[in-house]
């Protein structure tokens, strides 16, 4: 088993943070994410709202993997969430329905205010594998790795959802339509090698990486943000 843990602190409110981290698919930084839908939402009777969504994500295989390990990269991934607006705190807890065998990862995430009216991200992550046949330790550090991975790329789909919520502020429609048209196009493609590696600095939120990198199909991309052609 590998564990993970990270903390990571917003300069952004909590409303502004959570808001984006649930509008976060679909986003140029998360190409491996084919759909997220949302299976069962409720509110308790302290308030809170609890959601459950599906999301299915393809992934890749690493060159020294045995053929026929599992019959397709596609895995399906259960979020279950709380909100609670009184407390200001998100609690997530993901983790993939197949392959469980082959690798299974449990995240959990939970933002929460700070007293300075900051968010503070923390994510802890198990990488488990139980496959053997002498790949167990294999599995789980490129498990790990590719997890570390996909945390920056993740942190940098909030900052940018955020980005666009700032700018759904000083836009003349009201706040849904302009989300509407944020989600109305996925043709977008990031390659890759595009996309900055993870930084050693893990405080304070700028819209760091803002630039986002862009290909001949980044047509969602250049709409929302009125450049190109």
């Amino acid at each position: 088993m590998k564990f993970f843990s990270q903390s990571f602190v917003y300069d952004d409110p909590w409303s502004i943070v959570s808001l984006a981290f649930f509008l976060r698919y679909p986003n140029p930084y998360a190409s491996h994410v084919v759909s997220c839908d949302v299976v069962d939402r409720r509110q308790t009777d302290s308030g809170s709202l609890l959601t459950t969504r599906l999301i299915l994500k393809r992934g890749t295989l690493p060159r020294w993997a045995p053929q026929g390990i599992i019959s397709r990269t596609e895995s399906w991934i259960i979020e279950e969430s709380e909100v609670d607006p009184f407390g200001k705190v998100v609690r997530c807890r993901t983790k993939n329905l197949d392959h469980v065998k082959v690798m299974q990862i449990e995240e959990t995430q939970l933002f929460q205010q700070s007293q300075d009216g900051r968010t503070i991200q923390t994510t802890h992550a198990y990488i488990t594998s139980r496959l053997g046949w002498g790949l167990t330790k294999s599995i789980e550090s490129h498990g790990l790795a590719r997890f570390k991975a996909h945390v920056q790329r993740s942190r940098q789909g909030v900052s940018l959802m955020m980005d666009f919520i700032r700018q759904a502020r000083l836009q003349p429609m009201a706040f849904g339509s302009y989300i509407s048209t944020i989600h109305s196009d996925m043709s977008f493609v990031v390659p890759e090698t595009s996309v900055p590696s993870a930084s050693g600095n893990n405080t304070g939120h700028k819209p760091e990486n803002n630039h986002v990198p862009t290909s001949q199909n980044n047509r969602w991309f250049d709409r929302v943000w009125g450049v190109g052609n």
